[in-house]
């Protein structure tokens, strides 16, 4: 385990490619992005391979997870939303995929890259912004027109640009930095397992204070690594209802 706590996020080419003097090359990023994509098809492909009228333990978790995303957007867009189901459901389980294979060790996390997270958020943010103008033309600028006296108006109409352009940094830093900060720690504190393990033998039993430190992050890392996912999840519902319904308004 390296004792640099910033390594685990180094990206490094496993397939060097220059394309008109651009680098292109499949890097370990690329490569666990693949394995998260085919580790989401295949669950759900086992899960729902057999079906059974009375259904075991793998197709129960995907008709739960089916139901659980299925009710988040009911709750944030309405039925209505519901049209966005397979973009909203890849999106969750991308991401919260990415964030389990990331706890394991000597993977690489993917949601810890900037680049990948901000990638996420652009996707989503074109989607809200596609589907405000195919549902109400230009009636999708209302957006950033609130309902308040005419005489704010001219004020609160740069601070709505303002504050809808932003979401492209605050849904990718917080999942990032959230990513980022605790698999930074995990590194820190088996950094010090293994310097208090190495060194003499009065200061070998220390190292249990950092190795419980690390089951207690470790665990802490499980439940922010679905949260982070919900609340990607969530925000991307809620971004959408606005494009559906304007000013947050869904039946």
């Amino acid at each position: 385990m390296a004792l640099n706590p910033m390594e685990q996020f180094e990206v490094k080419p496993i397939v060097p490619l220059h394309i008109g003097g651009y680098d292109v090359s499949f890097t370990n990023q690329s490569l666990f992005m693949c394995i998260v994509v085919a580790a989401v098809t295949l669950f759900f492909a086992f899960a729902v391979s057999r079906p059974k009228l009375v259904p075991g333990r793998m197709q129960s978790m995907a008709e739960v997870s089916y139901e659980f995303v299925a009710s988040m957007i009911r709750s944030t867009a309405g039925d209505a939303g519901l049209v966005f189901f397979p973009f909203v459901f890849t999106l969750f389980f991308f991401v919260l995929f990415s964030n389990f294979l990331g706890l394991i060790p000597g993977a690489f996390t993917v949601t810890s890259q900037i680049i990948v997270t901000f990638a996420l958020t652009v996707i989503v943010m074109s989607t809200v912004v596609v589907v405000g103008f195919a549902k109400h033309g230009l009636g999708f600028f209302k957006l950033f027109v609130p309902k308040a006296p005419w005489y704010l108006i001219w004020l609160l109409v740069p601070i709505e640009v303002i504050s809808f352009l932003t979401r492209l940094v605050s849904l990718s830093v917080r999942l990032f930095a959230n990513m980022l900060a605790g698999h930074t720690m995990l590194q820190v504190f088996a950094g010090f397992v293994i310097a208090l393990g190495a060194a003499g033998v009065f200061l070998k039993p220390l190292a249990i204070a950092p190795m419980l430190m690390i089951l207690f992050i470790g665990a802490l890392e499980m439940l922010v690594a679905f949260l982070q996912a919900y609340v990607f999840a969530v925000l991307t519902c809620i971004y959408l209802n606005e494009a559906l319904h304007l000013h947050g308004e869904h039946h």
